[in-house]
């Protein structure tokens, strides 16, 4: 794909490119909606990236290009007072704005993008198309920002932009991924680290084929999970997010919460023990260990928070009878998308044909499978 983005500038404009970034899109291996929680969430970068070539051009208006659906988008750094709905062009428009609130002046420019990582599949192709487009952007505006900015500067772009009341992990992980390895992310400290992914295992990620639209969706969880913590505080002092209360806690005020907003703050507390518990199995090898958290993970998505479907459930059931199954569970915002299954390395190929087979005969659908392996974080090429 580096290559044919440019290429295709080339042929465009008749002329190299200022820049080319390159920035993947993720999985979220567990850690599912912890993040606007403060809490921590293990991931990787993937082998699924945006690749962005640019230069910036006289005047004040913008041209864009996307090679792979041949989409084209022309606007003006004067009119981005409103986003047009649904258009991806709000992604970029989203991080202009965010810039200028920083003090950051984008120039006009041409740029032509390319893709590998599916569209609303889970895989965080919006949080892709956002760093590998800010790398641009920031060396056309001569502009040096640190890692953490560029992930705030995407979330912002999402959360006051597109509005998706997102949170950073996607960001994170597109920046800071390394190959063979995992992201561990605090979100309440920003702090990250790498741990290393076992020897002999492989991910599969499971496109189930049912596209979801997250901002509506995502919003409502989000605020029961605001909610949760609003009755918290008034009985444990101290509590400011859900990452301060334990399941013992949360427990004991059951009956303080609202019905729903109890199952969701079980599903996000859960979590963030599970990746605690994680991390642990990992550093001592213990791969069957780190897939039952996968699996319990799950359990609690379809029951606690409810951001599973019928597809999704399937695909971790199948996978609970297949030779070289470790664990698997839904990756990312759910609603659709996804499902990462953590799978031994010599039984990948088998896996993904089982899995798609089965899938098929249940479901008539058929789900777009492959093997993804971590990889580096966003760069320039």
């Amino acid at each position: 794909m580096e290559s044919k983005v440019r290429q295709a500038f080339k042929d465009m404009y008749h002329v190299e490119p200022e820049v080319i970034a390159k920035a993947p899109g993720r999985l979220e291996i567990l850690g599912n909606h912890t993040d606007y929680n403060q809490g921590t969430v293990l991931s990787t970068a993937v082998d699924r990236a945006m690749t962005v070539a640019a230069m910036a051009i006289p005047g004040r208006e913008c041209e864009l290009t996307d090679i792979v659906t041949n989409s084209r988008r022309r606007f003006s750094l004067d009119n981005l007072a409103k986003p047009a709905k649904g258009d991806w062009s709000n992604y970029i428009k989203g991080l202009i704005v965010e810039m200028r609130k920083r003090g950051m002046e984008v120039p006009a420019f041409k740029a032509v993008l390319g893709g590998t990582v599916p569209m609303s599949a889970g895989m965080s192709s919006s949080a892709a198309l956002e760093m590998a487009m800010l790398f641009a952007l920031k060396k056309l505006a001569k502009s040096e920002i640190s890692w953490l900015d560029c992930a705030r500067i995407g979330q912002g772009c999402e959360n006051n932009y597109v509005g998706a009341n997102t949170g950073l992990m996607d960001q994170f992980s597109s920046l800071m991924g390394k190959a063979g390895q995992l992201v561990y992310s605090d979100f309440r400290s920003y702090e990250v680290s790498n741990v290393p992914i076992p020897a002999g295992t492989a991910f599969v990620v499971a496109n189930c084929m049912v596209k979801h639209n997250l901002t509506n969706e995502y919003n409502e969880r989000r605020a029961a999970c605001e909610d949760a913590v609003k009755v918290l505080a008034g009985i444990y002092p101290g509590v400011s997010a859900l990452r301060d209360v334990s399941p013992e806690q949360l427990e004991a005020a059951k009956d303080k919460l609202a019905a729903v907003s109890y199952r969701r703050a079980l599903h996000v507390v859960g979590e963030i023990s599970r990746v605690a518990n994680g991390a642990a199995a990992l550093s001592r090898g213990d791969c069957e260990g780190f897939g039952q958290l996968m699996f319990q993970s799950q359990y609690s998505s379809t029951h606690y928070f409810e951001n599973s479907c019928e597809e999704l459930d399937c695909l971790v059931d199948i996978a609970k009878n297949l030779p070289g199954a470790l664990g698997a569970r839904l990756s990312g915002g759910g609603f659709g998308g996804i499902t990462v299954h953590l799978v031994r390395k010599e039984t990948a190929t088998e896996y993904m044909a089982l899995l798609g087979k089965a899938y098929l005969e249940r479901t008539g659908l058929k789900a777009d499978i492959m093997a993804c392996q971590a990889a580096d974080g966003a760069r320039y090429l």
